[in-house]
């Protein structure tokens, strides 16, 4: 009974207040008891708090990681890690349907949802037309945290099937900064070289960490090559 009101009491203050009215602890308690309907899940939201650090490193973790975590079945993990990969749909679903990239900053805006919720490292890939309108965006590899392979053969067979003239290739770090590495600097002088005999530019390189997105143009690293 004691357990009915206090989850009614949650209902009743997400009602009145929205969810900006709740702690961390709650937002979990309240996401908690979707999985879990007949137990006091308090203590298992402060649990995965202590062990995770953050509600963000919650959602974050993986189920495996999850289910370490004493009262964590698969169910309650699964509806847990689908939370960032809500949010990443949400997010792509408000970009316009041809977006114009003429800028760093549209770029940012435009490729950092792709990377919500993913930990490890993508590639992305985006097509667009000679005015910076978007064509195609589609993801090349996937892979470790630390590196993923790109294949440049498979990249300009992509901007010749969607008859791009220019490209934005961009991926993320996900536990690092969103700084260039050595390899990364490396990639893309391979990318201008390959795309330069079939007459397409490499207009950027953009790396997201998090909230920041780092612009290999915008640093003057595309004008090396």
């Amino acid at each position: 009974m004691h357990q009915q009101g206090h989850r009614a009491r949650l209902r009743n203050q997400l009602e009145t207040g929205g969810l900006d009215s709740f702690s961390d602890v709650q937002v979990l308690e309240h996401l908690l008891s979707f999985a879990i309907r007949r137990k006091d899940v308090k203590p298992l939201a402060y649990a995965l708090l202590e062990q995770f650090g953050s509600l963000a490193r919650v959602l974050d973790a993986s189920p495996e990681e999850l289910q370490k975590i004493r009262g964590v079945g698969p169910h309650t993990a699964g509806l847990l890690s689908l939370m960032p990969q809500l949010f990443r749909r949400y997010s792509l679903s408000r970009n316009p349907d041809t977006p114009i990239l003429d800028s760093t900053e549209a770029i940012c805006r435009y490729i950092q949802p792709y990377f919500i919720g993913c930990n490890e490292e993508q590639v992305y890939l985006v097509c667009m037309d000679a005015k910076c309108k978007v064509l195609d965006c589609r993801r090349l590899a996937s892979g470790g945290m630390n590196a993923v392979g790109v294949n440049l053969r498979k990249i300009v067979e992509t901007v010749l099937q969607q008859h791009a003239t220019m490209v934005v290739l961009a991926h993320n770090h996900p536990w690092g900064y969103a700084l260039p590495s050595r390899e990364d600097e490396l990639i893309t002088q391979e990318l201008q070289s390959a795309l330069a005999p079939v007459d397409v530019r490499l207009a950027d390189h953009v790396i997201v960490c998090e909230d920041e997105c780092v612009s290999m143009a915008a640093s003057g690293l595309l004008r090396r090559y």
